[in-house]
């Protein structure tokens, strides 16, 4: 008869760790606008210099400021949202850690669709991607919205779906970098229509991944 008395342990470990593959890989995803965002608070309270491209910055800092925090908070500590054990394991953690994701969430969307409608536009930023920040960022926010009212209906698959959408467009930053940086190593500095498309390719290659992930089948386990 094969042993197997270490067989359980070995696998439980095995699963824990291949857990925080994907949580690992979001962090490092969300490193690239947590640092842009880091770089823009140290010039909004270090004074300094006035440039065409952080004027309108300086002028209402609130918004991006609100911004910035909110999108770094949601950006990691949703990631954590992703370790399926540990979240089973740590249910108050869970909630608790959920109500702050909500809040910093809807904050994001709404500073975001603000700052688009509202900021002098940089260059390089057209109508068309306004109209498409404009767009993500209301579906971020119906998302969240949506999310949490599937969980105040105790339906826990909806609540997760909502959820992984909204934070899937909540890290169209990082995804945008890695879009964008292709073009500017072939072709360089892209122009209005080819940067409203690339970012637009982001956000829609980050839900692509979390619709997978919502529909996709558990493994099933073996006897």
């Amino acid at each position: 008869m094969e042993d197997r008395s270490g067989a359980a342990p070995l696998a439980a470990a095995s699963s824990r760790r291949g857990g925080w593959r994907v949580p690992a890989a979001l962090i490092a995803l969300s490193a690239i606008p947590v640092i842009a965002g880091a770089v823009r608070l140290t010039e909004l309270t270090g004074g300094a210099a006035i440039t065409p491209d952080n004027a309108r910055f300086f002028a209402t800092p609130l918004p991006v400021v609100l911004h910035i925090i909110c999108v770094s908070v949601y950006s990691f500590l949703g990631a954590f949202q992703f370790a399926s054990g540990f979240r089973r394991r740590r249910l108050g953690w869970h909630r608790v850690a959920g109500r702050l994701l909500v809040f910093c969430g809807l904050v994001a969307a709404l500073s975001g669709l603000w700052m688009t409608m509202f900021y002098p536009r940089p260059e390089g930023d057209g109508e068309l991607l306004a109209g498409i920040r404009l767009v993500f960022g209301t579906a971020m926010f119906l998302s969240i919205v949506l999310g949490l009212a599937a969980v105040r209906r105790r339906d826990i698959a909806r609540h997760r779906a909502w959820m992984m959408r909204g934070y899937a467009i909540g890290l169209g930053a990082g995804t945008q970098a890695l879009t964008q940086l292709p073009w500017i190593l072939l072709v360089g500095k892209p122009g209005e229509f080819p940067r409203a498309l690339l970012m637009a390719a982001a956000w829609m290659i980050n839900l692509a991944v979390a619709e997978w992930l919502i529909r996709r089948r558990p493994p099933r386990l073996s006897s």
